[in-house]
């Protein structure tokens, strides 16, 4: 949880610049690992069960920020492009909001990939999460093929590395 702190501070502060890939987080390369979370309805999910099947998109969010707000519309447009071949994952952070707040979010902005819910930090904690807006992008056979935060990610180019 020390992380996702250390992470609000750095997305507070870093505005809307894009840090480069592999400078935090979970080491590019490196096999995506499993973490429990909870699905909106507080069932446990563990993010492993995505992983080594299809490429997979992760972006650890919050409701309040502006980065991932920021994101927000490119990050639909690669859904729309994307969905049939890749997996869509939003991660809600736990700091400062609710499942059930998380959930009249992505009804209100109608996101229609997987929201969960790290409520314990499991997996904010296991893919070293430095901040929100935070992507981690996987490809089929399991291993990270981006990183990177900010409000100005190249989400297309991201995508692509994993397919």
């Amino acid at each position: 949880m020390k992380k996702i702190l250390t992470g609000i501070l750095i997305a507070t502060f870093a505005s809307t610049a894009s840090l480069s890939a592999q400078d935090l987080g979970i080491q590019v390369g490196k096999r995506a690992p499993g973490a429990i979370v909870k699905d909106l309805n507080g069932k446990n999910v563990d993010l492993g069960s995505y992983i080594g099947k299809t490429p997979v998109f992760i972006e650890f969010w919050a409701t309040w920020c502006g980065n991932c707000q920021h994101l927000e519309p490119s990050l639909l447009a690669a859904q729309k492009k994307y969905g049939r071949t890749v997996r869509f994952i939003g991660v809600a952070v736990s700091a400062n909001q609710s499942r059930e707040r998380v959930g009249l979010y992505a009804t209100r902005h109608k996101l229609k990939h997987a929201i969960l819910y790290d409520d314990e930090g499991n997996a904010t904690d296991a893919y070293d999460v430095p901040a929100t807006s935070y992507i981690v992008v996987v490809n089929k056979q399991g291993k990270v093929v981006y990183t990177g935060v900010g409000g100005d990610q190249n989400i297309e180019a991201a995508i692509r590395k994993a397919l």
